[in-house]
């Protein structure tokens, strides 16, 4: 328990990269600030920081972690053990990865169809079987042949070393899942759900709990367009009010989260071609909030980190 009268100070961990290009960043730090607290936003792999020097340590923007996750991992527990980490370091492991979507798809959950292929895979058998052997089921009960496909790896973020390719195309994809086996990392393969065209992606942000807002993305992933250079993909960002359909996919991958509730949550959802809500990613470790698109939302997430720094 803090001490009375003392201000909590509150890290809201980034990276040096991200400092400048976090547009929720500014705005949650001058929300914890109007609510009495102090806020910071050390940069998480800066040797120099003392995280026993904060009562909170919130990740926010640490989107540079993809390609050196160990280390990152090994960083969260280090800063856990010094100060209270949002998220817990346990659930962000389980969160990197993309294999969390087995899970999800083991609690009913619908989720875009994913085939992985592992480091120790033959990634042209696992590609023809993507392809031609077993055409995953795009809706409960159905299965439907899909014209283009995703490859991405399982640990990453930013849409950064994430194509879509049409079936034509499979040498070239090849090439990428075995040049991302190559370094070690997994591979996931996916459907292109072609209604994304149209409709975008619908994002829900949870803040404790409750869905808070929700925002349409348009598609990211340009036919033949070449590697992300940066930190992400640039978005096209608008307000959305989710139907009930999204609103029930969002609360069942949210209730689907191992352990206590976390402060926040991110559900991203995408309609499948029988124009079904699938979720396509739950983003629980570093995730934008869009807290510019709801003029309650950063004062609301202030009060809970508050709470959670002083209780």
């Amino acid at each position: 328990m803090m001490p009375a009268g003392r201000c909590p100070h509150i890290a809201l961990v980034t990276a040096r990269d991200a400092l400048t290009l976090d547009g929720d960043l500014a705005l949650l730090a001058r929300a914890v600030d109007e609510a009495g607290a102090r806020a910071s936003t050390p940069v998480w792999d800066d040797a120099t920081v003392d995280w026993s020097g904060f009562d909170l340590a919130v990740l926010r923007s640490t989107w540079d972690y993809c390609e050196r996750i160990d280390e990152f991992l090994d960083w969260s527990q280090r800063c856990a053990a010094q100060t209270r980490l949002l998220n817990a370091p346990d659930l962000v492991r389980w969160n990197v990865d993309k294999h969390y979507l087995v899970d999800l798809s083991r609690h009913g959950v619908p989720v875009v169809p994913s085939r992985y292929v592992e480091p120790e895979d033959d990634p042209r058998q696992a590609l023809s079987a993507f392809l031609d052997e077993s055409p995953p089921a795009l809706h409960a009960g159905r299965s439907d042949r899909f014209d283009q496909f995703v490859v991405k790896p399982a640990i990453g973020a930013g849409s950064r070393d994430a194509a879509r390719y049409r079936r034509g195309e499979r040498e070239r994809a090849l090439t990428h899942v075995a040049r991302l086996n190559a370094a070690g990392r997994s591979v996931l393969l996916q459907p292109y759900l072609e209604r994304v065209e149209d409709g975008g992606e619908t994002a829900m942000i949870f803040l404790g709990g409750q869905c808070s807002h929700a925002i349409r993305k348009g598609p990211l992933l340009e036919l033949g367009a070449a590697m992300v250079k940066g930190l992400f993909v640039p978005e096209e960002i608008t307000a959305r009010t989710p139907d009930a359909a999204e609103a029930t996919v969002a609360a069942a991958a949210h209730a689907a989260i191992p352990g206590p509730v976390p402060p926040y949550a991110r559900v991203d959802l995408i309609r499948d071609n029988h124009g079904a809500p699938v979720v396509l990613e739950l983003e629980l470790c570093e995730p934008s909030l869009y807290l510019a698109y709801s003029s309650t939302s950063a004062p609301r997430f202030a009060r809970l980190l508050i709470e959670r720094a002083t209780g």
